[in-house]
């Protein structure tokens, strides 16, 4: 028997109701004794009088039947009218004189609530430059400066607001083929900061030997201004821009401001911002030199160079 924790009856319970019931107490008498109603003790015998024994046992709560069951055939026929028409679950309620909660309800457990469902996925499209420099990927992650810890470290989300301290907007730098990557904090991300901190990852790749022939960006407004547009063709380098909505076409930025995120920014507790800041260049030291990358067979982004420049030099 599997009753639950507080019924007030048993079957065995059940029973000596019956057995009371026809010695002769009345059913107030037998109500009292059980602390239940005597619509319940009357429930009871009725059971007993229709089925005997078997009427005392436990039932399932499934209801018998439901009010308002729709059809199989129904829902898969509102499916294909959203998988082949695409209609809105408004129309196919309408055309099938269903609820719309109903329509709503069949659509989200298909995974068919929005229209961008219905479309195949993208085949994941991956590359990977041969030469360092060829492509360099350019992006900006805006972080909160704070004055004391919060609440990431804290774990106290009351008392450890930092209301008003600003943005730290980090540039980033990638280079495709070898991951080698360039960092600033900035206090904007105007177009001045963004063309300055070209100018100066430019500058750092070419210190390492690497010569940059084409620059990825996102269409910021930053990007797409005059300033770095001149700046760019000044030192004859090509300009290509992601498409609108896509942050995936400038992949390599978006995955390395992930781990910049993961293991820089929020891997520490950090007195504040300026604390924060400070590190930067340890870590990225560290990424340039120490952290292997299976996109590179495990190897660092400087042995990646290193070996690319080699295949370079064996090939002139």
């Amino acid at each position: 028997m599997n009753s639950h924790r507080n019924a007030r009856t048993t079957p065995y319970a059940r029973a000596q109701m019956v057995v009371r019931h026809q010695a002769g107490e009345p059913v107030a008498a037998i109500a009292a004794a059980f602390g239940v109603s005597e619509r319940t003790v009357a429930k009871w015998l009725w059971r007993w009088r229709a089925e005997g024994a078997a009427g005392l046992e436990n039932r399932s709560s499934r209801p018998h039947r439901l009010a308002r069951a729709c059809d199989q055939s129904l829902r898969e026929a509102a499916l294909l009218l959203r998988r082949t028409w695409r209609m809105s679950a408004e129309a196919i309620a309408e055309a099938l004189r269903l609820a719309r909660s109903s329509v709503a309800r069949w659509l989200a457990g298909a995974g068919l609530s929005r229209l961008s469902k219905l479309e195949p996925a993208e085949p994941v499209v991956r590359y990977q430059r041969e030469r360092p420099g060829e492509l360099i990927h350019v992006d900006i992650k805006k972080l909160g400066r704070f004055i004391r810890p919060g609440h990431r470290v804290t774990r106290a989300r009351k008392g450890h607001r930092n209301r008003g301290a600003g943005w730290d907007f980090v540039h980033v730098a990638v280079d495709d083929a070898t991951r080698l990557a360039y960092v600033e904090v900035l206090p904007d991300e105007r177009r001045a900061s963004a063309a300055g901190f070209l100018i100066r990852a430019l500058r750092w790749f070419r210190e390492r030997g690497i010569r940059v022939e084409r620059v990825m960006t996102d269409n910021g407004s930053a990007y797409v201004s005059k300033l770095f547009a001149k700046v760019l063709r000044r030192l004859k380098i090509r300009h290509i821009r992601t498409r609108p909505y896509t942050p995936k076409t400038n992949g390599k930025a978006e995955r390395f401001i992930q781990t910049l995120i993961r293991e820089w920014a929020y891997a520490g507790a950090y007195p504040s911002a300026d604390a924060r800041t400070a590190d930067l260049p340890r870590w990225l030291g560290w990424y340039n030199t120490g952290r292997r990358h299976y996109a590179l067979n495990r190897r660092t982004p400087l042995q990646a160079l290193s070996d690319l420049n080699n295949v370079v030099r064996n090939h002139i």
